[in-house]
């Protein structure tokens, strides 16, 4: 069978499910669109949290970050997965305990205050289109290479897969599609990397084998590793080489930017008790954790594969005394039809600089070492492999690994799965904070529960179209600021829930002045090294380390607009009246532990 028909069948049988579920779980009232009901077990809530939260940023981005870059981005599994931590701990339970639908529902009740409502209303828009743009566009690369379809008609099948079971099924839907997609990709994350680690370390485990011996050899897969890429010119893999302020500050920002993401923190308002809540962060921690214990491992394989299709004698120590793979060769062999794949996305590309039919693949900007002096040697100008984006490596893995092709067809419903649950999350808060807060809270409270349940549904299908149509035309900045959403929702979300929680002080004109002060610092300080000001056709100051404030990069810098949120919102409340007494009331019955395990929410 062909590898296009292996693809069709894995494809459909996912999307036959997903459809089939959606069906099944169709929404009938306004508790079952936005919280499915308060109906989820912990488990299930867990898995279906993690299926959310692992979007084609974890699926595809992840491994590949930590591909090209080592060590250093090890920053991505300590910030998104420690985010857990703060919501089991600091937000969800008490989030639960007080019996909303959405985040801004929280905040415009606990600083009573419809400003502040809309306020979190913005804030929460520009995080989730942020972020369901590149869920958007992952599906249409995905769909492109795998059933040889346009990047755009990819990105309409997506978009009307996601309207069947959003639309119709809401949360309640969702909940049960995003078990499904996590079950699926973690499935097609796993065999893959299972196979690699037998044919590489003759290691079951993945997570064992990034820490053992190569077949054949008693070198250490990562000393292996650190040899082949140190050797080509670049930095060690283990090394540890960007400054530790930006990376402390950077995995501080993914952590408390996970705790504020308004998609992930709607899945707690869907569990029967509060405590159930706490459980629910914890066994989403859990299934999390068995993705993002073995994107290491599959970070480093594909890039040690990677290196050796293009330097065959690099495991053995003879990088450039054997020629480097030839056009010929990537033309022809059946092994390197990989290569060919992907040249047609786009995603990957070399050019033959020199005109001697290879394709060397090395660091042209190292000044000293094996791979300069191989340069030197033999007149090369400059690398060879012009184009290797990130986004490949996980899915072109297996077929690098020549691994079967069922395996490769899984990968494809794996990445389909990973974006399409995400978007999915995504696409449901943006809906909750139009019909729920903006239609109903804040321009027409006596609206009906059918007439709400109405305009949800017509707002989830605008925003499918908006997010449809974006990714089909991406702004410039969506694919240059992965971090951006981070940021924004660490700067304004995560401080004022934490204020509304823990201090009855904090009243509305603190809020309100300390989500704008988080937000526009935030954005002003990304904007300008991201280069999206221009005078006279220039960047302002270009993004670089150099020019960073303090070293901080643009990435890190949600931490500071936190703090200035925070800072912001204390002195603001306290040069203003305190809250009432019956906020402050509800803020302490909040945290109050006694009959919280077994009491069901307010309503």
């Amino acid at each position: 069978m062909s590898q296009y028909s292996l693809n069709l069948i894995f494809i459909g049988l996912s999307f036959a499910l997903y459809i089939g579920i959606a069906i099944w779980a169709r929404a009938g009232s306004t508790s079952e669109f936005y919280a499915a009901n308060r109906s989820v077990g912990p488990v299930m809530n867990g898995m279906a949290t993690a299926a959310d939260w692992m979007s084609a940023a974890s699926f595809i981005s992840m491994a590949g970050l930590i591909a090209f870059t080592g060590y250093d981005n090890s920053t991505y599994l300590m910030g998104w997965t420690g985010g857990y931590v703060l919501l089991a701990l600091l937000l969800a339970p008490y989030l639960r305990k007080f019996g909303k639908f959405t985040v801004p529902e929280f905040i415009g009740e606990r600083f009573y205050s419809r400003t502040a409502r809309i306020i979190a209303v913005v804030c929460l828009l520009i995080i989730s289109i942020t972020y369901v743009i590149g869920q958007m566009t992952g599906v249409g690369v995905t769909f492109s290479r795998y059933l040889e379809v346009s990047n755009s008609t990819g990105l309409w099948i997506g978009a009307a897969l996601v309207f069947v079971y959003a639309v119709l099924g809401g949360m309640k839907g969702i909940t049960y599609t995003q078990v499904a997609q996590y079950l699926v990709l973690i499935v097609a994350y796993t065999i893959p990397a299972v196979f690699i680690a037998l044919n590489l370390t003759g290691h079951v485990l993945p997570q064992t084998g990034l820490f053992g011996s190569l077949n054949g050899g008693g070198e250490k897969f990562l000393t292996t590793l650190d040899r082949v890429v140190t050797d080509l010119g670049f930095t060690s893999y283990t090394g540890h080489h960007k400054s530790t302020l930006d990376m402390v500050l950077f995995t501080l920002a993914l952590m408390i930017g996970t705790a504020g993401l308004p998609h992930v923190i709607i899945r707690f308002f869907t569990v029967p008790r509060v405590a159930d809540a706490r459980k629910s962060a914890g066994w989403a921690l859990v299934f999390i954790a068995l993705l993002y214990t073995v994107a290491p491992a599959v970070g480093s394989m594909s890039r040690f594969n990677l290196t050796t299709t293009m330097w065959p004698g690099a495991a053995t120590g003879e990088t450039f005394s054997q020629p480097a793979v030839s056009l010929e060769d990537i033309e022809n062999s059946d092994q390197l039809g990989w290569m060919r794949n992907w040249q047609v996305t786009g995603l990957l590309n070399w050019e033959d600089k020199n005109g001697d039919g290879l394709i060397q693949h090395y660091n042209d900007a190292a000044t000293d070492g094996p791979a300069a002096e191989m340069a030197a040697s033999q007149g090369l100008q400059g690398n060879e492999l012009t184009t290797v984006n990130n986004d490949i490596m996980v899915l072109a893995n297996p077929e690098i690994a020549n691994l079967p092709g069922w395996v490769i067809a899984i990968v494809a419903a794996g990445g389909l799965a990973a974006a399409l649950s995400t978007a999915a999350g995504l696409l449901l808060a943006i809906s909750g904070a139009v019909s729920h807060d903006l239609v109903k809270g804040a321009f027409n409270p006596n609206i009906s529960e059918k007439g709400e349940l109405l305009a949800a549904r017509i707002s989830m299908a605008v925003s499918i179209l908006v997010a449809t149509l974006l990714g089909l035309n991406p702004p410039g900045f969506a694919a240059q600021t992965v971090a951006l959403a981070f940021g924004l929702a660490a700067s304004s979300i995560f401080p004022v829930l934490m204020m509304g929680i823990f201090s009855k002080r904090i009243n509305q004109q603190g809020a309100i002045w300390g989500m704008v002060a988080g937000i526009v610092s935030t954005l002003i300080y990304v904007f300008i090294y991201k280069g999206w000001f221009f005078i006279a056709g220039t960047n302002m100051l270009e993004d670089n380390a150099a020019n960073w404030l303090f070293g901080i990069s643009p990435a890190s810098f949600g931490v500071i607009g936190a703090i200035i949120n925070f800072g912001v919102a204390y002195l603001v409340s306290n040069a203003t009246e305190e809250p009432p007494v019956e906020v402050q009331e509800l803020v302490e019955s909040i945290r109050v532990p006694q009959g919280a395990s077994g009491a069901t929410a307010m309503h």
